[in-house]
């Protein structure tokens, strides 16, 4: 589709050079962040922007995060290289703050949380200072959300705030799962305190549905059957088919330790689940939504909260979440990559 006039008076004209505009160099350390790189890419593009893909290759967890970022970082920094071998950019984004931690060229730092927010104590030992250099070193920060620009303390420099979009995943289905939980973490996404309060308000023909996690660990957690606590799980699946449990369930339970971004909560939102969570600290855009939309489903106390969400849903609940997602619709999105982003990506 053509560049929006916005964009297009920011990108010139390259007599025919092979180089792109914009190197985007990905972590992709998950799926969720090699899914969100996936978009942001299409978004520039459809901002006018020609953009090439610096993947870091796949790296196992280590023992600790302090050197499983390290990997991470160093294979961030080894795919940046070999692109730059090949071709002049004229401008990067790291995707991640990890990605750009040991970075070859300076370039703006896209991220929903910095080291110094989710990696305290000896976690970010070496991750925090670097950060510190990196981020005030970037020419851009392109934050998710307003709040994670907060939080990092550099609300002063240069910054475009760009969520990553969610979308409704297909038509509404038939309400037929009463709960459903993501926890690819389980410690981090709390996955414990969501079965006990499971165990406290459940009722008979109930189930809730456990996805991202093999089933054999569920069944370690729970301590029996699962299936005799009214508990299903289904491991890690395509991206399409947790979709499709999404449009069935009725509520989208979670319990983080603490929530960057919370992509899957705003799927949920996205297709029709009420949203219970727990008031976790970090950016997490769906909480605010969640409480505008029932506080009374924002809660230390699980269990009551979740038998409210299954007894007595607010009318139009889905109807008001829609409306609130409107800004991270992928239209939204787009518009203020190439109303914002590009321009200051490469004016």
């Amino acid at each position: 589709m053509p560049a929006p006039a916005a964009a297009a008076a920011h990108l010139t004209a390259r007599g025919g050079r092979a180089d792109p505009d914009l190197l985007l160099v990905s972590l992709g350390s998950t799926a969720g962040l090699r899914a969100a790189d996936a978009d942001l890419k299409a978004s520039l593009e459809r901002g006018g922007a020609r953009v090439a893909l610096a993947a870091a290759e796949p790296r196992r967890d280590r023992r600790t995060f302090a050197l499983t970022d390290l990997a991470w970082a160093r294979a961030a920094r080894r795919a940046a290289r070999r692109a730059l071998a090949a071709q002049n950019p004229r401008a990067l984004l790291y995707s991640t703050v990890t990605a750009a931690l040991l970075w070859p060229r300076p370039g703006a730092v896209r991220f929903d949380a910095t080291a110094a927010a989710n990696r305290p104590g000896r976690h970010g030992i070496w991750q925090r200072p670097a950060e510190r250099r990196r981020l005030r070193a970037a020419p851009l920060l392109v934050p998710a959300t307003e709040a994670a620009l907060t939080e990092s303390g550099l609300a002063d420099e240069p910054a475009v705030v760009v969520p990553i979009p969610v979308e409704p995943s297909g038509p509404p289905a038939a309400r037929d799962i009463a709960a459903l939980t993501y926890a690819a973490d389980p410690v981090k996404k709390g996955l414990e305190r969501v079965l006990g309060a499971w165990e406290l308000a459940r009722r008979p023909g109930e189930e809730l549905v456990v996805a991202g996690l093999a089933p054999a660990r569920v069944a370690e957690l729970v301590g029996a059957d699962p299936a005799t606590a009214g508990i299903r799980a289904v491991g890690s699946l395509p991206r399409d088919q947790y979709r499709a449990l999404l449009r069935r369930a009725r509520v989208f339970v979670t319990a983080p330790r603490r929530e960057d971004y919370g992509a899957a909560q705003l799927e949920a939102l996205a297709d029709g689940c009420v949203l219970v969570s727990t008031p976790a600290p970090g950016p997490y855009p769906a909480l605010e939504l969640a409480w505008e939309l029932d506080p009374q489903l924002v809660s230390e106390q699980l269990g009551p909260a979740l038998r409210v969400a299954l007894d007595e849903p607010r009318p139009a609940y889905p109807e008001r979440a829609a409306e609130l997602l409107s800004p991270f619709r992928r239209a939204a999105v787009d518009a203020v990559v190439a109303e914002r982003l590009l321009p200051a990506l490469l004016g």
